[in-house]
């Protein structure tokens, strides 16, 4: 009886640490995207806007594996953008998953303009819509980064804790990808960033 007490006590020690070591990777991500704003020269953000982003709790739930599957000789195509124009992208690969028990699936794209920059040339573009948009998130989706050296396998580890706001989210004048039908998933995901706290510029 002992053993079966040290060996439970055991389990709960271990799961709570690897939730605390979670939730410090996701503060620590929220921390570098926040100091990103003030790094950028097209930074819709000024230092004392920071105040008003807002986030989901960090959730573990919402970090799966997904299965990738390239998508071979495809052509490119122009990804509309809120402000009326027109990005060239390329359907990169698909991901397929579980959350919480439900199949869902996303396109990666990547961007052809950004990959002829040496800093950017493993760079994958996840945008997407899910049922908090305009309730509890940005009405217009979000959008996850990926480098192609996170596929390893075939598998890619799906954060969507990362999950973040367009530019547009804070201020007319951007040109951000509105997230095509393929990549609307009928769940919430209510993880990654919320609605900007403050009036929108």
């Amino acid at each position: 009886m002992k053993n079966i007490l040290n060996l439970a006590l055991l389990l709960i020690i271990c799961i709570s640490g690897k939730a605390q070591t979670f939730e410090k990777e996701t503060e620590l991500f929220r921390k570098h995207y926040k100091e990103d704003f003030l790094k950028s020269k097209n930074s819709p953000l000024k230092k004392d806007d920071l105040a008003y982003l807002r986030f989901f709790e960090p959730d573990s739930t919402y970090r799966v594996k997904a299965i990738f599957k390239r998508i071979e000789k495809s052509r490119p195509f122009e990804m509309p953008t809120y402000s009326d124009t027109n990005k060239t992208y390329v359907k990169y690969g698909q991901l397929k998953f579980r959350l919480h028990g439900r199949r869902q699936s996303l396109i990666v794209y990547r961007s052809l303009s950004l990959q002829s920059l040496p800093q950017y040339r493993d760079y994958l573009f996840l945008p997407f819509k899910d049922k908090t948009n305009g309730l509890q998130s940005y009405g217009g989706g979000r959008y996850i980064d990926l480098r192609t050296g996170d596929i390893k396998d075939n598998v890619v580890e799906l954060d969507f804790n990362k999950a973040y706001n367009p530019y547009c989210a804070y201020s007319d004048g951007y040109h951000c990808p509105i997230p095509p039908a393929a990549n609307h998933l009928t769940a919430k995901i209510e993880a990654g960033e919320k609605n900007f706290a403050k009036e929108h510029k």
